[in-house]
C-alpha cells in the first residue's frame, strides 16, 4: 500500500508528519492545523517525539479544532512535563477539548492504533537523560497478521473448524509483524539494527556538514548529519526513505547537492525523498524521488 504522506519539517521552526490512512500524526509543530486543513479531522492518535517547542506548539490549535469524545489520543515521553503542563491549561483555556486523551508512554511501549497497526516507542539520543528515564522517541509502526501455520495448511476447513475449538486459533496460527514506518525522530544516527527492515523511513538530517550542535540547539540536543544517515541506509534493508528536518540554513540547491551525491558515493538503489526547508510536501511518496528510482507498491 503506498501511504499518503505529508509532512512539514524544518529544524527548529516546525516538524509535523501526517499518515492519512493510519489516522496517524506524528508530532506537532507549527502550522500543523493550517497545512492540513480539513483533514486534520481524519486524525486520532498523535505521537509526539520530544518536548522541543518546534514539535508540539502545534498542537493547542490541533485539539481545540479536532477534540471529540476519545478522540485525539495524544502520546508523549512520560518524564516530559511539557504535556501535563499543556493538557491542563487547554483544559481550562477551552473546556471543550476534556474529552481529548493525554498519555505518557515508555521506551518499547506498544499502542494499537487502528485493528492490527500498531505503533511502538524506541527512546533515542537528542535529549540526554538517565537510563530508565523517558524524554525523546523514534517510532516505529507495524501491521500485525496472523498466518496459518505450515503443519495445517493442508487441512480442511471443518478440520481447521475443529482444532480451533479445541485449542484456540492462536494455535494454529503465527503471528506476522511487518514494519510498515518508521520515525527517527531527532537524533543522532546510532543503532542501525533499529531501522533495519523498514519498508519506509523517514529520517531526520539536519546538517549536511559536520558543524556543532550548539550553532542550532543552545540546549545542545544532538541531531544527524546526511552523510551518517545515507552511510546507515547503505548497511541496512528498507525499502524507501524519506529525509526531512533540514537547518533552514541551506537552500534547496544545497540540500539536493549534497544528496545526489552521497546517493552516487554510497550506491543507494532505493527511492530518496526529501521535505524541504519551509515547504510542506504533500503525498510525498506519489511526488519524483531525488534519485528519479520510482517507488513502487
Amino acid at each position: 500500500m503506498k501511504y499518503n504522506i505529508t509532512s512539514y519539517s524544518t529544524a527548529l521552526f516546525s516538524t509535523w508528519i501526517n499518515v492519512e490512512e493510519l489516522n496517524l500524526l506524528i508530532d506537532a509543530g507549527d502550522g500543523l492545523s493550517a497545512g492540513l486543513l480539513q483533514k486534520s479531522r481524519k486524525i486520532k492518535n498523535v505521537f509526539i517525539t520530544h518536548p522541543d517547542r518546534d514539535h508540539l506548539n502545534g498542537l493547542p490549535q490541533f485539539v481545540q479544532l479536532n477534540a471529540r469524545d476519545g478522540f485525539p489520543r495524544i502520546h508523549y515521553p512520560k518524564d516530559s512535563g511539557s504535556f501535563p503542563a499543556m493538557s491542563s491549561f487547554l483544559k481550562k483555556f477551552d473546556p471543550h477539548v476534556t474529552s481529548s486523551s493525554w498519555v505518557g508512554i515508555e521506551d518499547s511501549s506498544r499502542v494499537e492504533i487502528k485493528n492490527n497497526i500498531l505503533v511502538e516507542a524506541l527512546r533515542n539520543k537528542h535529549i540526554k537523560a538517565p537510563q530508565g528515564v523517558h524524554k525523546s522517541f523514534g517510532y516505529k509502526v507495524y501491521e500485525v497478521k496472523h498466518k496459518l501455520k505450515t503443519e495445517f495448511q493442508s487441512k480442511s476447513s471443518s478440520e481447521i473448524k475443529d482444532i480451533v475449538n479445541i485449542h484456540g486459533r492462536e494455535f494454529i496460527t503465527e503471528k506476522i509483524e511487518t514494519n510498515i514506518l518508521s520515525f527517527s525522530g531527532d537524533t543522532p544516527v546510532d543503532d542501525y539494527s533499529k531501522w533495519d527492515g523498514s519498508e519506509i523511513l523517514i529520517h531526520e538530517s539536519t546538517f549536511l556538514k559536520n558543524e556543532g550542535d550548539s550553532q542550532v540547539e543552545s540546549k545542545g540536543n544532538k541531531h544527524s548529519r546526511i552523510d551518517e544517515v545515507l552511510q546507515m541506509v547503505k548497511e541496512i534493508n528498507i525499502g524507501t526513505l524519506i529525509l526531512n528536518h533540514f537547518s533552514s540554513r541551506y537552500s534547496k540547491e544545497e540540500i539536493d547537492s549534497a544528496v545526489l551525491k552521497l546517493i552516487k558515493e554510497y550506491k543507494i538503489q532505493i527511492p530518496v525523498f526529501l521535505v524541504y526547508p519551509g515547504e510542506i510536501k504533500r503525498d510525498i511518496l506519489r511526488t519524483t524521488p531525488i534519485n528519479g528510482t520510482m517507488n513502487s507498491d
